[in-house]
């Protein structure tokens, strides 16, 4: 292959593989859907493999789709880094941005990666509070921007992200058999906190709250010692936790979501470059992957664990 790859072949392939569908790449690169087939096809020819195959009315990706991808963002990438690094009027100023110590764990290196590459002149102070706290500081003034679990109950926040919720424990230590639940989980406020108490008193199963933490670190050595189950949403799963379902007695889960909230006066432009990073890195985000080998679908889960297994045991990532 000697000619070179075309930047905008590459980003109408992403979005392909991002909308799940040639007819929504198409709206979301402005182009029909007979171009975007072209360039698939001119793509294709360019490097030689066959990107996609069908998949019943869908298309999936190949095994050789699956490695351009991983090129293709990073091309992507390096290209809008480079146009901003020459950018006479790129952003400047400062960001105070608040996210929950879970979220800045999993989703902050990426967004913070990514956005002071694009833009290097703009300082960002981060804070890590739950997000009952950042809603208030929001609501005071102290914040910009606050990543924060949404709770239209609470709170009104722009969802970005939607994902299950899962009932985990330790995949090497038996639960107690015939006792109440051991808990651990956030402080009272905690979102998941209720739902997993509501789920449990809804189904009549009893329960003790043995841990109460702010830390999502201190709440996952609880589950991974064998000393209590929590639940976390999919992406949060980490080696050694056991999703537990119907067949333990754990009720289903609504899904979570997670909500951008922005101060009101806030500059247009230093808003809308870092909710654009945020949400662009919380849609690559790849879920826990799930065993072939495991067949037992979720009975009882199904609304909201479609891809997941029974007894699923996450593997390291």
């Amino acid at each position: 292959m000697t000619a070179a790859l075309d930047i905008d072949q590459l980003q109408t392939f992403v979005a392909i593989v991002d909308t799940g569908s040639f007819t929504k790449a198409a709206d979301r690169v402005f182009k029909t859907q007979s171009a975007v087939s072209m360039q698939m096809r001119r793509l294709e020819e360019r490097v030689g493999k066959q990107l996609f195959v069908k998949d019943g009315r869908g298309n999936r990706l190949t095994a050789e789709g699956e490695k351009l991808l991983n090129y293709a963002r990073r091309i992507i990438r390096l290209n809008s880094e480079a146009i901003a690094a020459f950018d006479d009027n790129r952003l400047e100023g400062s960001l105070k941005i608040g996210t929950p110590d879970d979220y800045a764990d999993r989703y902050m290196p990426e967004i913070i990666g990514r956005f002071a590459k694009t833009h290097p002149n703009v300082e960002l102070y981060i804070v890590c509070e739950p997000s009952a706290s950042l809603a208030e500081k929001m609501t005071r003034g102290e914040l910009d921007i606050a990543l924060v679990t949404h709770n239209p109950a609470a709170r009104s926040s722009h969802v970005v992200r939607t994902e299950p919720l899962c009932w985990v424990a330790s995949a090497n230590h038996p639960l107690p058999e015939d006792a109440p639940v051991p808990l651990a989980v956030g402080r009272r406020d905690c979102n998941w906190r209720q739902l997993a108490c509501s789920a449990l008193d809804a189904d009549g199963r009893g329960y003790q709250i043995l841990f109460t933490s702010w830390s999502s670190t201190v709440v996952a050595a609880a589950v991974l010692a064998g000393m209590a189950v929590s639940v976390l949403p999919e992406s949060a799963l980490r080696t050694g936790m056991k999703i537990l379902t119907s067949a333990e007695g754990f009720p289903p889960l609504p899904p979570v979501q997670i909500g951008i909230m922005k101060r009101p006066g806030l500059s247009s432009s230093l808003s809308n470059a870092i909710t654009d990073h945020i949400s662009a890195c919380l849609d690559n985000i790849s879920p826990a992957a799930v065993e072939d080998d495991i067949e037992t679908e979720i009975k009882g889960h199904a609304r909201y664990y479609p891809r997941l297994r029974a007894g699923h045991i996450i593997p390291g990532w």
